[in-house]
């Protein structure tokens, strides 16, 4: 066993957890697909066959009834009351987010969906364990895609553990808004990097014999408006940003379901947008899986099904008795319907849920701890490091004042969909919620809290200093502990979630004030961040010491407290832009967030005086930055970020040299010039030649270099011309324009030390 970890155990969180995870199997065992269900002759079965091959011998066996009743599902929200024969099973359901019968006569599995961004979520009411892992851009700024790989195969692990064949948590929507409520459970802003990292953790977690999603199809960029709003771009604009970030996570993932999100695009609602959903996902980019609906987000049956929408969740509204209506009058043909069943059935066998059904057990937890803190060290990204404040010199520090964010007894997490239960409950009890928090995000408010105490891994690390705590409530009171201290180290939340976007930037809860007095009492002053994003900083300057931390996981505190002290050199790198302001966005104020919601109409029989709900109306979203998203809005306008994409310090200093660009490909040399082992994340970038309209510069490829104190390396990387290529949307293709295009090699998007120009011609 890892020493580290044996270390590090805590026993009575381990027990905690192995006696709620054996309820899993009892749980689990209550289920059934039909004992004694008819025996016959079952030829798609034959694990000779290809996928397509056993899905069409099923399909030829199953009357239009068992059909339908593949196409809808339950689900938190909604259940299926128009179909009895459905409620009949329901109680087959392992509790999970969807749930949709199979067919005992023909072994077709039931399919069990869970949510699982980030960890399987919500398990804690029926007795299971799951790993909290960090947040999913947390798993971004590790720029590691053999770690990614790793996080979706704990994530598939555990899923299997549970009884649960279907995931549901392959989100890549960009952060083309910094305030989303989501970022956390998202891949950053830059569509090669997304759609990169998700691929690879689609990859790991469909090893495991799950169907793997990707998700909200598409530009369903921000939680404000929805399930309202009409997003405006146009197809060359949407090409090559989110749904470029979509393409290469199916090219690399090949993910057997897509999930379609709640908002309109240019009109039509995203799970009913044909040139979406059938015209670029199944025919050009040749998607074999099935669609299904966000939870709610079906509007139709007819259009929707000729769309390319294949299963709606949860309920039977559109897909359960007025389809098969639909189907028998001739307005959606059968062969539309074949399709949708096919399709779903020859993931089935793809994924291998039929040949290798989940078998329910006791999750790993010492496997699950050791991915968690593996991704939350990668994944911290050193942003400002003064006078080599850090790492921090145990045997030198006699005391050290820990400040803020609940550090005594976890670290939080994003809220909504993606949440995983804490182990034993979360050590925080969210406080009574108030409009402006709900809005805003505060700490605590809607959040989880693990139980991975920063406070208690830093006095780990430093036996001998005092170390103190101040919950950080009163900015004097925590001034004066931090006077009376070698180090101050303050650790700040921002709490998001689904279903609710941030007004701002800042960090609320007048942390940033906190911040402030902390600082001017002690100079040595380090700040962390526990965050789902940017966050602005106006105490920057006054701080010699910051590092993004995200929402660190189960193994948070142990992360934290390994880079404090330098067990842990850092090499995590921002998968997007932090500003110095929202002034400096593309859209200072959140779109949506200026539109004023409307009286809802009281129901029937309402009493009177009876208060009114109101919601938003209608809107569009004018995404007016088009083509320049994150960094390419800051280049392309001249604006100085606060912290750019790519940007990560170590503890040890990094070199470039010898920079050989061709057509084809690129050669450099990276060094470690420092007296530390450590790793940077080497970043290619190229400038398009003039006049294609592009953003100055676009991330084309990368490499996570491991060096030795001194040691350098050659790096080889292919410059891919499909990265290199513009979208021609009268012509529909890709076209790799002929010109010189500048080469860009460095530490960040703007500390790029080599450059050098290669011509592509006709």
């Amino acid at each position: 066993m890892h020493t580290r970890m044996a270390r590090l155990r805590r026993p009575f969180l381990l027990g905690a957890i192995l006696i709620a995870s054996f309820g899993i199997v009892s749980a689990q065992q209550r289920g059934g697909q039909g004992a004694g269900a008819e025996q016959r002759p079952r030829p798609w079965m034959d694990t000779a066959l290809s996928a397509d091959e056993r899905a069409g011998l099923v399909l030829a066996e199953l009357t239009l009834d068992e059909k339908i009743g593949l196409l809808h599902g339950m689900g938190r929200g909604g259940g299926s009351a128009q179909d009895p024969a459905f409620q009949a099973v329901a109680a087959r359901s392992n509790g999970g987010a969807g749930f949709v019968p199979g067919v005992a006569r023909l072994g077709l599995p039931d399919l069990q969906m869970a949510d699982s961004a980030v960890g399987v979520a919500r398990g804690a009411s029926r007795g299971r364990y799951s790993t909290a892992l960090p947040s999913t851009v947390a798993a971004a700024a590790t720029w590691d895609v053999k770690l990614a790989y790793e996080y979706g195969a704990l994530i598939g692990r555990e899923l299997r553990d549970q009884g649960y064949n279907v995931s549901l948590g392959g989100g890549v929507n960009l952060l083309r808004e910094p305030r989303n409520g989501r970022n956390f459970e998202y891949q950053g802003e830059d569509p090669v990097l997304a759609g990169t990292m998700i691929g690879h953790r689609i990859r790991g977690l469909q090893d495991q014999h799950i169907v793997g999603d990707i998700k909200h199809f598409a530009l369903n960029d921000q939680e404000t408006g929805r399930q309202i709003a009409s997003v405006t771009l146009d197809t060359r604009v949407m090409r090559e940003t989110d749904l470029l970030a979509f393409e290469l996570g199916i090219r690399i993932g090949k993910p057997n379901m897509v999930m379609c999100s709640y908002n309109r695009i240019g009109g039509d609602w995203a799970c009913e947008h044909d040139y979406l959903l059938s015209g670029l996902l199944k025919k050009s980019w040749d998607f074999k899986g099935w669609v299904v609906s966000d939870w709610g987000a079906t509007h139709s049956t007819t259009k929707a099904a000729l769309a390319g929408l294949d299963q709606e969740m949860p309920g039977d509204t559109f897909f359960g008795a007025a389809l098969k209506k639909a189907v028998e009058s001739g307005e959606v043909p059968m062969a539309r319907l074949d399709d949708m069943v096919r399709r779903i059935l020859r993931a089935e066998f793809a994924s291998g849920i039929i040949d290798n059904p989940p078998v329910t057990r006791v999750p790993d937890v010492l496997v699950g701890f050791a991915v968690a803190q593996r991704v939350a060290e990668s994944g911290t990204v050193l942003l400002k490091n003064d006078r080599g404040v850090l790492p921090l010199g145990a045997p030198t520090i006699r005391s050290i004042a820990v400040i803020g964010s609940h550090a005594d007894v976890g670290v939080p997490s994003g809220g909504g969909s993606a949440q995983v239960d804490a182990a034993g409950g979360s050590a925080v009890k969210p406080p009574a919620a108030t409009g402006g928090g709900q809005r805003q995000g505060g700490m605590g408010r809607g959040g989880t809290w693990h139980p991975s105490a920063p406070l208690a891994a830093i006095k780990a690390r430093a036996p001998r200093a005092k170390v103190a705590f101040d919950d950080g409530t009163d900015s004097a009171q925590a001034a004066a502990l931090a006077k009376a201290s070698d180090v101050a180290i303050v650790v700040a939340a921002q709490v998001t979630s689904e279903g609710r976007d941030m007004t701002n930037l800042s960090l609320p809860d007048n942390q940033d004030q906190l911040i402030a007095a902390v600082a001017a009492a002690n100079p040595r002053t380090i700040v962390v961040l526990e965050t789902g994003g940017p966050v602005t900083m106006p105490w920057i300057d006054k701080v010699p010491a910051v590092f993004e931390a995200w929402y660190p996981g189960i193994r948070g505190a142990e992360a934290i407290a390994a880079v404090l002290f330098g067990d842990v050199n850092p090499t995590g790198k921002l998968p997007m832009t932090f500003p110095k302001s929202e002034a400096d966005l593309p859209h200072a104020v959140l779109p949506g967030s200026d539109v004023t919601p409307q009286p809802v109409p009281a129901p029937a029989g309402a009493p009177a005086g009876a208060q009114r709900r109101t919601q938003l109306p209608p809107f569009d979203i004018i995404y007016t930055e088009g083509l320049k998203v994150g960094y390419k809005w800051f280049d392309a306008e001249n604006k100085a970020p606060l912290f750019p994409f790519g940007h990560g310090l170590s503890y040890t200093t990094f070199a470039y040299s010898g920079l050989k660009a061709t057509a084809t490909a690129v050669t450099f040399t990276v060094k470690n010039n420092g007296t530390r082992a450590g790793a940077e994340v080497a970043q290619v970038y190229a400038g398009l030649p003039d006049g294609t309209g592009e953003p100055p510069r676009r991330l084309v490829a990368w490499e996570k270099v491991t060096l030795a104190p001194g040691e350098s390396k050659t790096v080889t990387l292919t410059l891919d011309p499909f990265l290199l290529s513009i979208f021609d949307s009268a012509a529909d293709r890709w076209q790799l324009v002929p010109g010189d295009y500048k080469i860009f090699v460095g530490t960040s998007s703007r500390n790029t030390p080599l450059t050098a120009t290669v011509r592509l011609r006709d």
